[in-house]
């Protein structure tokens, strides 16, 4: 038995929930899965796999199975990179994951970071808090861009590193285009920003929760108009459409260019939520992503993120 691929069997397994999907992305049939994992259970002489009619979960010796199992993997790829890279010349594959509205500053970081190790290739998912999380926790991505003030549903499993403060806007319209780009304009209070259609992200969405809790805050319950796990949707939507969107000043830079656009930063109350990178606190970082952790703390880096993120003051 190879135990190596056993376990990666495993761990697809866990991650797709149903055994034909899990044999399609190892690129194996499904018998040859089975009994792999059924290889697997003789080895450690217990039961992993409840098994039924379909996939029925892990038994809680095989959720223990699968915790080694995912630390096992990580260890290879750290040993893969250190044996293909040098401290000064980190190489190999680092998987960011980020929650929507961070996604501009997620792209930025992976842009920044490859210009400066070309040897490393970033991959950047767009996920929602609870996927992010829950892949940190299994460790199917190394850094996660997203809500730190979250991190206590996790029991320690994860530390963090502080980005910026995200502040937010009311996207709209503009009476008349303006001259070169999408302007910055006099504050509005979220009171007066419910009146508006509104696009927004979907309930499932964190962000969502900030924004609901902004408008109850001032005794405001909204009805959104339009619903999305997109944020270029957002964006399109007010561009196109008859709606404006809240929206952090990440999602607004990155519309900048549309002159057609402006946007109001909210106050009363002032809402300034914490991003950060986050990532398991129990495994040994790869070299790809100890590059990662030294980009995050650079300071230039820092007042790149927060040139657009903020306040949006003139670049």
């Amino acid at each position: 038995m190879n135990l190596l691929a056993s376990m990666k069997y495993l761990v697809a397994l866990n991650e797709h929930r149903h055994f034909a999907r899990a044999a399609e992305a190892c690129h194996i049939t499904q018998p040859a899965l089975s009994n792999a994992l059924r290889a697997l259970e003789e080895e450690f002489g217990v039961v992993i796999v409840h098994r039924g009619r379909t996939f029925a979960g892990l038994t809680q010796e095989g959720e223990q199975v699968l915790s080694a199992a995912q630390r096992m993997l990580h260890e290879q790829l750290v040993l893969q990179q250190t044996l293909k890279s040098t401290v000064d010349r980190p190489a190999g594959g680092l998987t960011i994951g980020a929650v929507p509205t961070a996604m501009p500053i997620a792209a930025r970081f992976a842009a920044m970071l490859q210009a400066r190790h070309p040897g490393i290739m970033p991959v950047v998912l767009s996920l929602s808090s609870s996927e992010l999380e829950n892949r940190l926790d299994n460790l199917s991505i190394d850094l996660g861009l997203g809500y730190t003030e979250r991190m206590g549903l996790r029991g320690g499993k994860l530390k963090a590193l502080p980005q910026y403060v995200e502040h937010y806007f009311l996207l709209r319209r503009a009476a008349v285009p303006h001259a070169v780009e999408l302007q910055v304009g006099a504050p509005l209070t979220w009171q007066a920003a419910a009146g508006h259609a509104l696009c927004l992200l979907t309930p499932d969405m964190h962000n969502r929760t900030i924004v609901n809790a902004a408008f109850a805050s001032v005794g405001c319950q909204v009805q959104a108009s339009i619903e999305t796990n997109s944020i270029l949707t957002m964006a399109l939507s007010v561009v196109d459409g008859q709606v404006c969107s809240v929206m952090p000043g990440a999602l607004v830079a990155a519309v900048r260019g549309y002159r057609e656009l402006e946007a109001l930063p909210l106050e009363s109350p002032q809402v300034l939520t914490p991003i950060g990178f986050m990532s398991h606190a129990q495994v040994r970082p790869s070299r790809a992503m100890e590059a990662a952790q030294a980009l995050a703390h650079d300071a230039a880096w820092l007042r790149h993120a927060a040139t657009y993120s903020g306040l949006l003051l003139p670049f």
